[in-house]
């Protein structure tokens, strides 16, 4: 079943590192949690740069990743991301292909 992911890479300032960690935890936390349209929502650290993380967000459809930026939770991180970061990408994906072990 094809997939709807988005890929964010965020450079976040090194003096706003432990708030912006605090509120990506409540925010993936959230949007798996309440949201089911969110198959899976995973913070990545660069192992050579801890101010440079990377989102790995999968979800049902468009149109599922669509509302979970009408969430609360996602409105709050948004807002408050702008003040952290010095830049960010965005990639969106259709994922075809996913291969796991144990389901």
């Amino acid at each position: 079943m094809n997939r709807f992911v988005l890929v964010v890479d965020f450079q976040v300032k090194p003096e706003q590192l432990a708030k912006f960690n605090e509120q990506i935890a409540v925010n993936a936390k959230a949007s798996v949690a309440k949201e089911p349209g969110c198959r899976q929502f995973d913070v990545l650290r660069a192992i050579d740069d801890p101010c440079r993380v990377v989102l790995y967000e999968v979800y049902d459809s468009e149109d599922a990743f669509k509302a979970h930026l009408e969430q609360p939770h996602t409105k709050t991180f948004l807002g408050l991301a702008k003040e952290l970061v010095t830049k960010q990408s965005v990639m969106k994906l259709a994922r075809t292909v996913a291969a796991a072990k144990g389901g």
